[in-house]
């Protein structure tokens, strides 16, 4: 009996610190601090501004976090996700039924990161380079067609974002928290989700069980990219206009969501949820930024840290758990 009690302690140890507890401890510190300091950063229509404006960034992240533990990155994300806005934007002006113009963005999403997963996968370029490579072309792509012209007079119909489930819980949230679960279990529990982690932590090891490295990367890509089309479609849906511009770093906010939600950046392990509950804190905090009296440019050097102290966590859990060994 005392045994089993040892070997369990340890366990609930593990699960008390994990990064997910973490970052919800973290968030309702952020919270608590601010709101005593400012008390309208916790009145309700600025933690619905923190949500739903960024909500779209955590479900980017959701797919991003696949990706990163399959042992890749994609730089390509925010221009994606702007070019895809502005796909979806002008389907619904041209009079494209709404539903059409909210799945089509996601079906091209799929299609353009199995693409470069297929250049990763097949042809061994490194994802880096290759979705550096098409950050560019959508990015230049996206002003040269449209010239930086927003998009307007949009139907009434079509604004997903601004809905609510059941008239209580705003769409946005919605997406959020049943793509974060539904994604969380299909990773945990299914062949092709456990296939991820044993690609991005064991290549070859991988191979030997008779895991297909390349037919992985290509789901991972695709699977990604419907990821990346959704949250197009929320980003493009939640004002009456649509900026046919790229979103100033967005890629380096979905990257940073994903890492500092624990996924190794050297691939292999990771979880969704935590990819979730950083885009949260993250926003945030940059919403704090303004409610204390500091510039909002300071998130981006608040990212840069959260990026490097996860990182250097990450490696030296590593390290000792290698020494375990």
């Amino acid at each position: 009996m005392s045994a089993t009690l040892t070997a369990a302690a340890p366990r609930r140890l593990r699960f008390a610190v994990s990064q997910e507890w973490l970052l919800a401890i973290a968030i309702l510190l952020l919270f608590v601090g601010v709101g005593l300091y400012n008390p309208r950063f916790v009145a309700s229509r600025n933690l619905q501004s923190i949500l739903l404006g960024n909500a779209y960034v955590a479900v980017a992240a959701i797919g991003m976090s696949m990706v990163i533990i399959s042992g890749n990155i994609d730089i390509s994300v925010g221009s994606l996700i702007g070019v895809l806005a502005s796909v979806s934007g002008g389907l619904a002006v041209a009079g494209v039924p709404s539903v059409l113009a909210w799945l089509i963005p996601v079906a091209i999403g799929s299609a353009v990161m199995a693409a470069q997963g297929a250049l990763v996968a097949y042809l061994g370029l490194p994802s880096i380079v290759v979705t550096l490579g098409m950050l560019s072309i959508l990015k230049g792509g996206l002003i040269s067609v449209t010239n930086g012209v927003w998009i307007s007079n949009l139907p009434d119909n079509y604004h997903l974002a601004q809905w609510s489930l059941f008239g209580v819980v705003p769409m946005p949230v919605a997406f959020m928290v049943v793509l974060t679960i539904a994604a969380a279990w299909w990773m945990r529990n299914t062949a092709l989700g456990r296939s991820i982690y044993a690609v991005g932590g064991n290549a070859e090891a991988a191979r030997l069980c008779g895991i297909g490295r390349e037919r992985t990367l290509m789901m991972v890509f695709a699977v990604h990219g419907a990821f990346v089309g959704i949250a197009a479609v929320l980003f493009a849906t939640q004002l009456s206009v649509i900026q046919s511009t790229v979103p100033s770093n967005l890629e380096l906010t979905i990257i940073t969501a994903s890492v500092v939600g624990g996924v190794s950046i050297l691939g292999g392990t990771g979880t969704v949820v935590g990819a979730t509950l950083a885009a949260v804190l993250i926003a945030a905090i940059g919403s704090s930024l303004i409610f204390v009296n500091l510039s909002p440019f300071w998130l981006r050097a608040v990212q840069g840290i959260l990026i490097l102290v996860t990182v250097l966590a990450d490696i030296y859990r590593r390290r000792r758990r290698g020494l375990a060994r």
